[in-house]
């Protein structure tokens, strides 16, 4: 006569396999929190960019002698870059150097334009 193994209940199978799953379920990531709206501040200008700059003699060749603040000189050097051309056509990034750039790039033939801003330190005060 051959034995017959016993299963268990199909209820009790069902319930032990739902059990993890129950388990994952609850480890549900947070909830988010509502977006907190910002209200517009409106910034104030940092007085040393406002202060007016005296451009040396090389910068004054190319944006003129009067004083003028930071941001003014880098807007002013940028309608003489596109005036003239200079801009690198396959790299945008890059500025060519004319002869009066050249002075002011300290005899680089090609600066970018991250690097114009640390440049024109050198000739304003």
């Amino acid at each position: 006569m051959a034995t017959v193994a016993k299963k268990a209940p199909a209820k009790k199978v069902a319930a032990k396999k739902a059990a993890p799953a129950k388990k994952v379920a609850a480890k549900k990531a947070p909830a988010k929190k509502a977006a907190v709206k910002k209200v517009a501040v409106k910034r104030t200008p940092n007085a040393a960019f406002m202060k007016p700059m005296t451009p040396d003699a090389a910068l004054a060749a190319v944006i003129g002698a009067t004083p003028v603040p930071r941001t003014e000189i880098v807007k002013q050097l940028w309608v003489y870059i596109k005036k003239h051309g200079l801009q690198d056509s396959k790299n945008k990034r890059m500025i060519n150097a004319d002869a009066k750039l050249k002075v002011l790039f300290a005899g680089a033939a090609q600066v970018s334009m991250f690097q114009l801003a640390g440049l024109i330190g050198k000739h304003a005060k």
